[in-house]
């Protein structure tokens, strides 16, 4: 987290560095990527929070996605992959994957994953596959809402939604 000291009134800038040193400002990213494939292993959307070279990433979603997709139904959505939590969550013949770090709560993912799906389902009306490669750039103002920087920032959904209806007002005028 980048913050200007110049803009911050002095009296306030020794409390912002005390919080810094204490360490209630995260400075590493929790969620590290999240991916959304088909059954057939084909990616839908990725989104990185954090540099990962293009070849690394070939592999790393071909692992992900493999490890994912071999898995039964009654298997824990909860999977340690090198050094990376991963969670994941499929609806119908989607797949959604989550790579985080080891001290990201599992369950608050988990709940993520769903919101997501709500807020696309309230978006889309019965989201679907389709939906997604159509308007995949919809689909990451969404994504841009919910997760900053690999860290949550809104779980609203109408909130989250607001800057796509004000997108769709100026389209049709």
């Amino acid at each position: 987290m980048l913050v200007c000291l110049n803009m911050i009134p002095a009296s306030a800038q020794s409390s912002l560095q005390d919080i810094e040193r204490v360490g209630a400002l995260p400075r590493e990213t929790m969620i590290k990527f999240l991916l959304m494939v088909n059954k057939q292993g084909q990616t839908r959307l990725s989104k990185y929070y954090e540099h990962v070279d293009i070849a690394k990433r070939a592999s790393l979603e071909a692992d992900v996605v493999k490890g994912c997709l071999s898995r039964r139904k009654d298997e824990c959505s909860f999977v340690e992959y090198k050094d990376y939590k991963l969670v994941y969550r499929q609806y119908a013949a989607l797949f959604i994957m989550v790579g985080i770090n080891e001290t990201e709560n599992e369950l608050a993912i988990f709940e993520l994953v769903h919101n997501f799906v709500e807020v696309l389902d309230k978006y889309f009306s019965r989201v679907s596959e389709l939906d997604i490669m159509f308007n995949l750039d919809k689909v990451h103002i969404i994504l841009d809402e919910m997760i900053l920087n690999g860290h949550i920032v809104e779980t609203n959904k109408s909130r989250i939604l607001a800057p796509l209806m004000v997108l769709d007002k100026m389209a049709e005028s």
